[in-house]
């Protein structure tokens, strides 16, 4: 065991608020826990695509990204698994033909369903307003999805993983029926509660990715620590050696941790920071 530390974080909702801001005191604790000599590394369900300029700023170690399927270190890539091009244009096919608006993950990009800014105008605002954002009503697609490419083409060959509007949590259970190959999920507001269906490659989790980076690495699961606050969360808790859910985070991760740290908007990251002993207090 070293006492130079891995770190694991997930980005919304742990690392930036509801409203999808970044909390100075989060900014803080990553730098000075990167100058004690520890690693940082975001684990997110987001594409690179998502992982804005501010968020690369802090100063961060490298990425997993759609919740497993990619993983970077610095500049090296260590895995990436994409959906084939048939099973993108089966998903999207699919999803027109039941009237559910979508946007297509991929580093290179995200890409919205024909309608998907109107329809999901609503739900973004459902999402924000579930997990607590005082500024929810406020909230638009295009402030949660600022580089969003509205009217690119769908049927692509570079996909991590496509989310989707839920009408109704049928639909969820009905594109896991007609894609039992692929791993299907859901994500949303306040305890887990099923706003957004997703579709993605089957095997793959955080866990699995902290696995393969740290083989990588050549590094100790001892050595790391993983920061969360959703059920998506739950295998890189698992996967490292110690872990801490945000207050504000959903019943189910909080249970899963072995520790539970403040709400994301009230310095939470920073509290888990001292915690663990990578930064003073």
């Amino acid at each position: 065991m070293s006492d130079k530390k891995i770190v694991f974080l997930d980005v919304d909702g742990t690392l930036v608020d509801y409203n999808g801001d970044l909390p100075d005191s989060a900014v803080q604790a990553v730098r000075a826990a990167r100058a004690n000599g520890h690693r940082v590394y975001i684990s997110t369900g987001r594409s690179k695509a998502e992982v804005y300029p501010e968020l690369w700023a802090i100063g961060l170690d490298g990425m997993i990204g759609g919740n497993g399927s990619y993983v970077e270190d610095g500049g090296t890539v260590v895995l990436d698994q994409h959906l084939s091009a048939g099973d993108c244009r089966a998903i999207v096919d699919w999803l027109h033909s039941r009237g559910l608006e979508f946007y297509l993950e991929s580093n290179n990009g995200l890409f919205a369903s024909e309608h998907f800014e109107e329809r999901a105008q609503r739900t973004i605002q459902d999402y924000a307003a579930g997990k607590g954002a005082p500024n929810a009503g406020e909230m638009t697609v295009r402030k949660a999805f600022p580089d969003m490419v509205f009217g690119g083409e769908l049927y692509r060959d570079d996909l991590n993983k496509v989310s989707f509007v839920l009408d109704s949590y049928q639909d969820y259970l009905d594109a896991r029926e007609a894609f039992p190959h692929l791993k299907a999920g859901t994500w949303g507001g306040k305890g887990e509660h099923a706003l957004f269906g997703d579709l993605g490659v089957a095997n793959i989790s955080k866990g699995y990715a902290i696995e393969k980076l740290l083989e990588h690495l050549g590094a100790s699961r001892a050595d790391t620590i993983a920061f969360g606050d959703a059920k998506v969360d739950i295998p890189m808790f698992e996967a490292c050696a110690e872990s801490c859910c945000m207050g504000s985070g959903g019943p189910e991760a909080r249970a899963a941790a072995g520790w539970v740290t403040g709400d994301v908007d009230k310095d939470g990251l920073y509290e888990g920071f001292v915690h663990f002993g990578l930064i003073e207090g």
